[in-house]
């Protein structure tokens, strides 16, 4: 279980060797740096012998965060890592053909319906875990991300059909799924007697708080942990905690459930559950980042212990990349930082009010389903967000998985605004819309003034303007750091001392 060969070129990459001395060192059990060569002594550059393109310049500046982690691979291709394309069609023919030839086919309409569009939806996530391409992750298996790219495609034309319903049939088409859907469920009121210890119970006078610790709790816990891995980024999951309790504020008056009590907001959910989840996800990213990864193919490896270590992590990343997301460095960052947040709470706002419209009861299991089909999708939409923002010389175009979540989470938003425009549409309290107006003025003003601020820092960090070319007014007008502009006009003038 190990990487396939067009992964070789990897273990150069790191030790700078070329790939069969490198294995010969991993398999010798040499992990020294100083014995397998230096990342930082490898990728300092000899004397240059010519001028390397901008998108040469731009794949070496890839390579070099890619190899933050320090990776060694003995390049094993087994069974595991083949394609078994051929395989798949023989067993997907043979099923077809049982089914044309040995089945008697029943006669209710309602079940060979159900039937068709599921075997349907089965030949194609056969046709894309074997064809389809594939995303930036590897672990535990390319074929695993695959799956999930399909299933992505498949939730964003349900999505589609549900679209085109009328509310009524859309509704009742739920029933089709589990027929105890396509009945209105009351929401359940969080808000009420907010007192922390109530006297007047005396059975129980802190039942306020039990009251509050249902199966949501753990579910805060735990999906904050998976988007701080997801974001990788403190400040960024904070803001995004916070700024859903204001949007909780800001519409209890439309969801029931959005009305809870102030500490249920501050001390329940930001504090314990998200901050928690938070500290314990940044622990966890701290550690993945500092620890070396070494990959060897399981039966190069003696011990019994070692073979169940080896098969164990195979679920953990194959490398790390350490994402900086910089948002006040230049334009282009600050307004992906922006359309991130911004899909991210309204992905969240989607969870609650789908199940609004659509009179799923909280604890159904498509809630559930749904919640995980985007832990799986989040993290490899946002590694190609984060690609597609940090180096678009090398990623001129957004990534397959990303460019589907952000239309499911449109498409869902579009469902709740034609199920229920009513809902939507209820006024927001006049001091709501102050404050919201407030924030959407200073976000305003900084976004207008931020290529300003970069020209300013700029100038005052470079004050030799005699030495720089044209090139350097001219990519600060297109909003580009001056540290990139320069490496890219003069590649040769600086060495890599570090990841």
């Amino acid at each position: 279980m190990t990487k396939p060969d067009s992964k070789r070129s990897s273990v150069a990459l790191v030790t700078g060797k070329p790939a069969n001395a490198a294995e010969e060192q991993v398999n010798n059990g040499s992990s020294d740096p100083s014995v397998s060569g230096s990342p930082h002594h490898a990728l300092t550059p000899a004397t240059p012998t010519k001028h390397k393109s901008a998108k040469q310049v731009s794949r070496d500046n890839l390579s070099r965060r890619n190899t933050e982690s320090e990776v060694f691979d003995d390049g094993t291709n087994t069974f595991f890592w083949r394609a078994h394309t051929v395989t798949v069609l023989f067993i997907l023919t043979c099923v077809l053909v049982y089914v044309t030839l040995l089945e008697e086919t029943p006669q209710d309409t309602t079940y060979n319906t159900k039937r068709g569009i599921v075997a349907s939806i089965l030949v194609f996530l056969c046709f894309g875990v074997t064809q389809a391409k594939d995303g930036p992750f590897t672990r535990p298996h390319p074929a695993y991300w695959r799956f999930w790219l399909c299933v992505s495609v498949v939730y964003e034309l349900f999505l589609i059909f549900v679209l085109f319903q009328t509310v009524r049939d859309g509704r009742q088409f739920m029933k089709y799924i589990d027929p105890k859907l396509g009945v209105a469920l009351p929401e359940r009121d969080y808000g009420g007697n907010c007192l922390i210890y109530d006297p007047g119970n005396t059975t129980d006078p802190w039942h306020n708080i039990w009251d509050k610790m249902d199966g949501f709790v753990p579910a805060h816990f735990l999906g904050w942990y998976i988007k701080t891995l997801v974001i990788r980024d403190w400040w960024m999951c904070m803001i995004i905690s916070v700024m859903f309790e204001f949007l909780e504020y800001s519409l209890e008056h439309q969801l029931p459930n959005f009305s809870e009590c102030w500490w249920d907001h501050w001390i329940m959910d930001v504090l314990v559950c998200n901050g928690l989840g938070i500290y314990a996800g940044m622990k966890t990213l701290g550690w993945l980042s500092m620890k070396p990864y070494q990959w060897q193919g399981l039966w190069n490896i003696p011990t019994y212990k070692g073979k169940i270590k080896r098969m164990a992590f195979q679920f953990t990343p194959y490398s790390w990349v350490k994402f900086e997301w910089k948002p006040a460095s230049n334009l282009r960052r600050w307004l992906a930082v922006l359309g991130i947040i911004f899909m991210f709470l309204l992905a969240e706002l989607n969870t609650f009010y789908l199940k609004f419209v659509l009179w799923m009861p909280p604890e159904h299991y498509l809630v559930l389903l749904r919640l995980v089909f985007f832990v799986n999708v989040g993290g490899v939409a946002m590694r190609e967000i984060y690609d597609f923002m940090d180096d678009p010389k090398f990623y001129r175009k957004l990534g397959q998985q990303a460019w589907l979540v952000a239309a499911i989470t449109v498409t869902e938003f579009l469902i709740v605004v034609k199920y229920d425009p009513r809902t939507i549409m209820l006024p927001i309290p006049f001091f709501v819309t102050q404050c919201w107006f407030l924030g959407i003025v200073l976000i305003l003003s900084w976004t207008l003034w931020l290529p300003f601020w970069n020209i300013w820092k700029a100038m005052t960090n470079y004050s030799a303007f005699g030495k720089c070319s044209d090139s350097f007014f001219h990519n600060l007008l297109r909003l580009q750091p001056y540290s990139k502009i320069d490496k890219r006009e003069n590649p040769h003038q600086f060495t890599h001392n570090g990841p």
